[in-house]
This record gives structure tokens, sequence and C-alpha cells, in this order.
């Protein structure tokens, strides 16, 4: 092996020859002769040789016009990770992603194959508006799991030692927010197992909510407006509505609002005129579709349970 460069050293040497075989690789693999690819960068034969063979002084900006003329990513030529079409292929799909759906792409991945699905999957948030049963299945699903149940308002409620309207009256929503987010993260580090309810609005805080789509898998529980605005009738909880008019169409624009970012939760289940067997039966179903660890275990238990 040849001694390195003068005035580089060892590891620097290892770069550049590291990097002059990369940009050989994209060469051949292109078809494209050195004397091709000076004439679509604009570099010297010369220069191409010496970068080729490790040797010379590189400069960033010729290197990156050597990576528009072989069509690749300036990060594939510098990357000491091996070069390998599929992987380069996912990243180009990535990149023309939008943000959520980049994080829902990146999210599956990590569900189906990664180290960190086998532990989020065992942690289940449900999210969504009042009124679509989060409370309601999340405590039956939880009995079928055999996992703790957990509604983070009311733990946020026994963090402050107050009631939500207290809280938000005499300490405002930015207490409220932090609170939320310090609860949900001790819940999600202290335990494994559990099904958590949320806060129909916990989406709103772009940091919490990717806090918990990144320990959980998440379930949208959707239902329409009337639905929604029976169910909060039904249990005299008119928090939402108090003292406002055109109740409805207000209903539908939260929701409007919010759909884009409840739909980046993993699985959604549309619990509109249906009971609740059967939207646990389908929020089961959804589950082990999403995450066949967390899922075969509710399968498995009998369904009175809970």
């Amino acid at each position: 092996m040849a001694s390195p460069a003068l005035g580089k050293s060892s590891d620097e040497a290892g770069f550049l020859a590291a990097l002059g075989r990369r940009v050989r690789e994209r060469r051949d693999e292109a078809g494209l002769t050195r004397r091709r690819l000076s004439e679509l960068s604009g570099l010297s034969e010369r220069y191409l040789a010496q970068l080729e063979s490790g040797d010379g002084n590189i400069s960033i900006l010729l290197i990156r016009r050597v990576a528009e003329a072989l069509h690749c990513s300036l990060e594939q030529l510098l990357s000491d990770q091996a070069s390998d079409p599929e992987i380069a292929s996912a990243i180009e799909v990535l990149r023309t992603l939008e943000p959520g759906q980049r994080h829902q792409a990146v999210a599956a991945l990590q569900q189906r194959f990664g180290e960190m699905s086998r532990e989020r999957a065992r942690r289940i948030a449900l999210v969504g508006l009042r009124g679509a049963g989060k409370s309601t299945l999340g405590a039956r699903l939880a009995a079928r799991l055999k996992v703790p149940f957990f509604e983070l308002d009311q733990q946020i409620e026994r963090e402050l030692g107050a009631g939500l309207e207290s809280i938000f009256s005499m300490y405002g929503q930015d207490t409220y927010r932090e609170a939320e987010r310090r609860v949900l993260d001790r819940l999600t580090r202290t335990h494994r197992r559990c099904v958590i309810a949320t806060g129909g609005s916990l989406v709103l805080e772009p940091r919490t909510y990717e806090l918990l789509r990144e320990r959980c898998l998440t379930v949208w529980l959707k239902a329409s407006p009337e639905e929604h605005m029976d169910r909060v009738i039904e249990q005299g909880d008119l928090r939402p509505i108090r003292g406002r008019d055109h109740a409805m169409a207000e209903l539908r624009t939260i929701l409007k609002q919010r759909d884009r970012l409840y739909a980046l939760a993993d699985a959604a289940v549309d619990t509109t005129g249906i009971d609740e067997a059967e939207s646990l039966k389908r929020l089961v179903q959804v589950i082990a579709i999403a995450s066949p660890l967390a899922g075969s275990s509710a399968r498995e238990a009998p369904a009175s349970q809970g």
C-alpha cells in the first residue's frame, strides 16, 4: 500500500482514496470514459485522473460538478457507506415527499423492519377529536391487551393538581402544553406497554405530536361531525361549544383544520354509525395490520375481556 501523500494524514489519504474509488465506480456504471466525464463536468482529464487515484487538492465545488455530471448526489460520492442502488432509490423517493408524507414513509419502514418498531409497537396511542371514543375504546383495548390505560388529560390534572378548566384559567395554555409533553415523556419512558388516550388538541403541538409518533403506534379514531356532537352532548361535557353559536359549523371547521394532522397517525378507525363492540373489533384489526407484534395479543384475547 502506498504511503500517504505529502501533507495528508493516513485518515485523509484513505478518505481521498475511497472518494476516488466511488467516482470511478459511478463513472463505470454510467458507461462514461474519463474524456466524456471531462466534457460533461468541465474539468480536465488530468484532474479527474488525480481524483480517481486519490491524489491532488480536492475542491468541494469541483466535486459537486463531478456529481452533477454523473447524475448522483454529492452525498453519494462523499459518504463512506458502500453504494447500494436500492438505498439510493429509496432516498430519492423520500426526497420527493412532503414532510408529513416523509414521516409516514419512515415510520412505516421503522414499524415493519426497524428495531425501534418492536419497542414502539408495545405502546398504543389514540388520537382524535372529543367524542371519537378514545377513552371508552382505549380502556377496553387496554383490558384486552392486559396493559395499563392512561388518559393523558387526567395525568396532566394529577401532575398540576387542578382540573383542566382551572389549569387554563389560572396558568394558561403554555403551562398545559408543557405539562402535556412532560407527562407524555414520562409515561412513554416508564411504561414499555400501555394504551394512551390523548387530548384532541395534542396534534396542534408539533414537538409533542412528534414525540407521540416516535414512541407509540398511533391510531386516529374518527367520526362524523354529527356523531361527535351527539357523543359530547351525551357525555354532558359542553366545553368545546359552550356559549357559542353555530356549534356544528365550528365543529366542522375544527375537524377540517385537524384532519391533516390526525391523518399522520399510523392507522385510522372510523367509528361513525357503529357500536362499541364493532369499533373495538375494527380497532384490534387495524392494530394487527399496522403492527403484528401489538395486534397478536389483542386478537388472541377473548372478546369478552374489558
